[in-house]
């Protein structure tokens, strides 16, 4: 989860706030969020500046637009993030809120307000927790405008709509827009505080599941809708957002699914039109959402036997950016099963860490690893092998990649030369001591693994690392994988959900 607040004035005699509370919370991982899975940085810390200078997310984008008149004077607040996981703890997300709404009261008298939120935040108390987060803060600031940013998997309530002037929403999976979809959100907020455009939004939700193995917006189903939106962006003036999102199928909420949402210049026909029309388009395409990934074994199996190297293997099942476990071990015990040479594997495993560290560089390395954090991802698989490294998890992203974060940290971490290496071909077992999405390749090239060398690379994700994996794969397969980020619905128990979305059972 992310949490910033910054309050801006600007030379219009106008005072804009900028809030940030993110957090993609998965309902079937049993972990609730907590407060020490935050890190949180307040305003005016050293290289503060520098931080988000370095960003290319939705705040970046907005502090762009604020920023390029040199008469805006910028205040800065609160940062503080952690890894998607299970449902916010109550007493945390009552806490950050009151943070944040205090944080904005804190500052001059608002004018307007730059509010980015995740879209798939569950709380214990509340199944939309965006919602209400919405909610509170336009009661807190009744008559002021209030512009709202998405992720692209967000399970949006229609309610929402009447608690913010405009809601922007990323266009596009892996997240590669975040920073212009923030710089839009950033000119329609200035440009209504100025009085030049009047926005007016519609939102359809067509009644289906879309569901994550079709996420990708750069191929695909999802290609030629995501292009439409963009054009009607592009070639209508009186469109001030198109927002086309898939939704995230792993929250059990009453508005999960995708969703439609069209903000235009006071032409209300116009946006339940275009809105509509988006909607059937997705609708329209629903048969050809098929189950048609491959199971751990008959992936693996593929994978070595491939024309070309290296395969990139998702875990979708533990699709860390997703809210799963991190440790899930049903692909690397088929790794060791069938013998595979070459391959990568990341696993969480903060007790494995201690053994290795225990061992040192050069020992030797025994242990059951991985399949400790519950029950869904697998049990605990025995490597054999030798500690090859240490590093303390740290890296940067220099280019722009999913969610449009440049700096990374997985704690902590160690690197084993698995049993079954060559001279030619390493088997790579990297244990960390904190989760990590990987939606960077230099979270292996940093430790000295070279993506061109191997023959199989497994990351923990569905669609978010393909932007990081396209560029050195010859090929990328999503597995059907078990785990709380599961690709088939079916694997889950849903109570809030409505029955009759299609997709939901097979």
């Amino acid at each position: 989860m992310r949490f910033i607040v910054f309050t801006l004035a600007c030379c219009y005699g106008q005072n804009i706030g900028i809030a940030m509370l993110m957090h993609e919370s998965n309902s079937f991982n049993g972990s609730l969020t907590q407060r020490a899975d935050f890190t949180v940085t307040r305003g005016g810390a050293p290289n503060w500046r520098a931080f988000f200078a370095a960003q290319k997310n939705e705040v970046t984008g907005a502090l762009d637009v604020f920023g390029a008149d040199s008469k805006v004077r910028i205040t800065e607040g609160l940062y503080g993030s952690a890894t998607p996981k299970g449902p916010v703890a109550k007493a945390v997300y009552e806490s950050l809120v009151s943070e944040l709404i205090a944080s904005l009261k804190a500052g001059p008298k608002l004018d307007g307000i730059f509010l980015a939120l995740h879209g798939a935040m569950v709380a214990e108390h509340f199944p939309q927790a965006d919602d209400e987060t919405m909610r509170r803060v336009r009661e807190a600031f009744p008559n002021i405008p209030i512009v709202v940013t998405h992720d692209f998997h967000a399970n949006i309530s229609p309610r929402s709509l009447s608690y913010c002037t405009a809601l922007i929403v990323y266009q596009q999976t892996p997240h590669l827009d975040t920073r212009e979809r923030g710089q839009r959100a950033a000119r329609i907020l200035l440009r209504t505080l100025r009085g030049e455009i009047k926005p007016v939004q519609s939102i359809v939700k067509p009644p289906m599941v879309f569901n994550i193995l079709y996420h990708n917006t750069y191929s695909g189903v999802l290609h030629p809708i995501t292009q439409d939106s963009m054009a009607i962006e592009r070639n209508n003036p009186k469109i001030l957002s198109a927002s086309v999102l898939a939704g995230y199928q792993y929250a059990d909420v009453p508005f999960m699914g995708p969703s439609v949402i069209v903000v235009t210049d006071n032409d209300r026909d116009l946006a339940e039109r275009e809105a509509k029309r988006l909607s059937d388009r997705l609708w329209a395409v629903r048969h050809e959402l098929k189950m048609n990934a491959p199971n751990p074994a008959t992936a693996v199996a593929n994978a070595m036997k491939a024309p070309k190297f290296p395969v990139a293997l998702m875990d979708t099942g533990d699709n860390i950016g997703g809210g799963s476990a991190g440790d899930s071990t049903f692909i690397l015990a088929e790794l060791l099963k069938q013998k595979a040479e070459g391959w990568v594997v990341t696993m969480y495993d903060p007790a494995a860490v201690d053994a290795a560290l225990k061992a040192g560089i050069g020992g030797n390395f025994d242990m059951a690893v991985g399949g400790k954090s519950d029950k869904q991802h697998g049990t605990p698989v025995r490597v054999r092998g030798r500690v090859r490294s240490f590093d303390d998890g740290n890296y940067i992203e220099p280019a722009v990649r999913h969610g449009g974060s440049t700096f990374y940290r997985m704690g902590l971490t160690a690197v084993i030369e698995a049993e079954g290496s060559t001279p030619l071909l390493k088997n790579y077992l990297v244990l960390t001591k904190e989760r990590s999405s990987p939606n960077s390749i230099h979270q292996i090239v940093h430790l000295g693994i070279y993506p061109e060398r191997q023959k199989i690379l497994v990351a923990k994700g569905t669609i978010a690392p393909r932007a990081a994996y396209e560029p050195v794969s010859a090929e990328i397969v999503l597995v059907d994988s078990p785990g709380a980020t599961a690709v088939n619905p079916a694997h889950f128990t849903f109570k809030l959900v409505p029955k009759d979305l299609f997709g939901l059972r097979p």
